[in-house]
C-alpha cells in the first residue's frame, strides 16, 4: 500500500483534472468531425449534447455517497476511468439516437468523476492549509488545451476523430492508473452505515451555486460550441475551426493557474468583477462576427472571464464544514449540472434563431456573474484563512 505525502497527493490530483480535461477537450475539437460525420443540423447537435446534463443530473446527487462509502481514492480512479473510456465509444456512434445514448453515459461519468476529484482537492487543501483549488482547475484547463492541441494537429493531418479519441483515451488510461496511485485515501463509512446524503443547497451556498451556474453554462457553450461557430457561421476549415477552442481553452489555463495568486493579492470580489468584464467584452466580440480573428479573440476572453469563478465556488462548498464530497455534489448539481444544458440551450437558440444571436445569453449570463462578485465575499475568505 503506498502512502503519498501531501505534495505527491497534490500533484495526483492535478494529474486527474489534467485527465479530465483533456478528455473534454479531445471531444470538443472534435465535435465539428462527429456532427458532419452524422449529417446533424444545429438543432439536432444540441439535443445530443443534452445528454449529458441528463447524465449528470441524474448521477451527481448520488456521488457524494459513492466517495465516502468507497473513500475518495478509490472512487476517483474508477470514475475518471469511466470518463476516459466514454472518450473512445462517442465518435463510434452510427447514428443520433446511439450518440445520444453514449453521451448520457458519458455525463454521468464526467459528472461523477469531476465530482469526485474536486473533494479530493478539498482534502489536499486542507493538509496543505492554503488554497490551490483555482491552479487544480488550471491543470483541468490545460488537458484541455493539450486535447484540444491534439485534436487540432489530427484535424489538419486528416486523422477520423475515432483514431484520434481511441489513442488518446488509451494513453489517458495509462496515465490515470499510475498518477492514481499518490491520491489521498479518505475514509470510508463504516460498514452497514449510508454516506452522506445528498442535500440541495440553501441560503448563501445556493447563491454561490447560482454564480456557478452562470459561469459554467457561459464556459461549457464557448467549449462545446466556438469550433462550430468558426466552421459554420465564419466559414473556417475544421482545423482553422479548431483553433478557438484551443485558444480557449489556453485562456482558462492562464487564468486558473494564476488564479490562486491573483485571489490572494487581490481578493476573489474584485477579481470575478474584473474578469467578468473581460468576459463580456468577448462575448460581444463574438457577437459582432468582425472577423474569424476577432470571433476567435472573443472565445479567448470569455475563457479568461470565468476561468476563477467555479474554482473560488467549489472550494467554499468544500469549507463550509460538511462532509467536502456532499457539499460539493450539492453545488455541482447547480453550477455543473444545470451549465451542462447549455449546449443543448445554445443548439435550440440557434436552430430559432441563429448561432450568434444564441450568445447573447452567454454574454447576459457572464454579466450576471460580474455584477454579483460580491456574493463571493464568502470564497474569499475561505481562500485566505486557508
Amino acid at each position: 500500500m503506498i502512502t503519498p505525502s501531501v505534495t505527491q497527493a497534490r500533484w495526483a490530483v492535478a494529474a486527474m483534472f489534467a485527465i479530465h480535461g483533456t478528455v473534454s477537450g479531445s471531444f470538443a475539437a472534435r465535435l465539428p468531425w462527429i456532427a458532419d460525420n452524422l449529417n446533424m443540423s444545429e438543432g439536432q447537435l444540441g439535443l445530443a449534447l443534452v445528454m449529458p446534463a441528463i447524465g449528470s443530473l441524474s448521477t451527481m446527487p448520488f456521488a457524494g455517497g459513492i466517495v465516502a462509502r468507497f473513500g475518495g481514492r478509490a472512487a476517483t480512479r474508477l470514475l475518471i476511468a469511466l470518463w476516459t473510456v466514454a472518450l473512445a465509444l462517442i465518435p463510434l456512434a452510427p447514428n443520433l439516437l446511439v450518440l445520444m445514448g453514449i453521451l448520457l453515459l458519458a455525463g454521468a461519468a464526467a459528472g461523477t468523476s469531476d465530482m469526485a476529484m474536486n473533494a479530493e482537492g478539498v482534502t489536499v487543501e486542507k493538509r496543505l492549509g492554503r488554497s490551490v483549488m483555482s491552479s487544480l482547475h488550471g491543470m483541468w484547463s490545460v488537458g484541455g488545451l493539450i486535447g484540444g492541441g491534439i485534436g487540432t494537429a489530427a484535424a489538419y493531418l486528416k486523422i477520423s476523430a475515432p483514431v484520434n479519441l481511441a489513442v488518446v483515451s488509451v494513453l489517458l488510461l495509462i496515465f490515470g492508473a499510475f498518477a492514481g496511485r499518490w491520491l489521498l485515501e479518505s475514509d470510508p463509512a463504516p460498514a452497514g452505515e449510508k454516506g452522506p446524503r445528498f442535500s440541495f443547497p440553501r441560503g448563501a451556498v445556493l447563491i454561490i451555486g447560482l454564480i456557478g451556474l452562470c459561469a459554467v453554462f457561459a464556459e461549457v457553450a464557448a467549449a462545446d460550441w466556438s469550433a462550430v461557430y468558426l466552421r459554420r457561421v465564419m466559414g473556417e476549415g475544421e482545423g482553422g475551426a479548431a483553433i478557438a477552442y484551443t485558444l480557449f481553452a489556453s485562456s482558462m489555463a492562464a487564468g486558473r493557474l494564476a488564479g490562486d495568486w491573483i485571489v490572494a493579492k487581490y481578493g476573489a470580489v474584485n477579481t470575478v468583477r474584473v474578469s467578468g468584464a473581460i468576459g463580456v467584452v468577448g462575448g460581444l466580440l463574438v457577437l459582432t462576427k468582425l472577423s474569424s480573428l476577432l470571433v476567435i479573440i472573443g472565445f479567448s476572453l470569455i475563457g479568461l472571464g470565468v476561468a476563477v469563478v467555479v474554482p473560488l465556488a467549489f472550494s467554499a462548498a468544500g469549507h463550509t464544514g460538511a462532509h467536502p464530497a456532499n457539499a460539493i455534489a450539492g453545488v455541482a448539481t447547480v453550477s455543473y449540472g444545470a451549465g451542462l444544458a447549455a449546449p443543448g440551450i445554445i443548439g435550440g437558440i440557434a436552430q430559432l434563431t441563429s448561432l450568434p444571436l444564441s450568445f447573447v445569453l452567454v454574454t447576459a449570463l457572464i454579466a450576471v456573474v460580474a455584477l454579483s462578485a460580491r456574493r463571493l465575499r464568502g470564497a474569499e475568505l475561505s481562500v485566505h484563512n486557508g
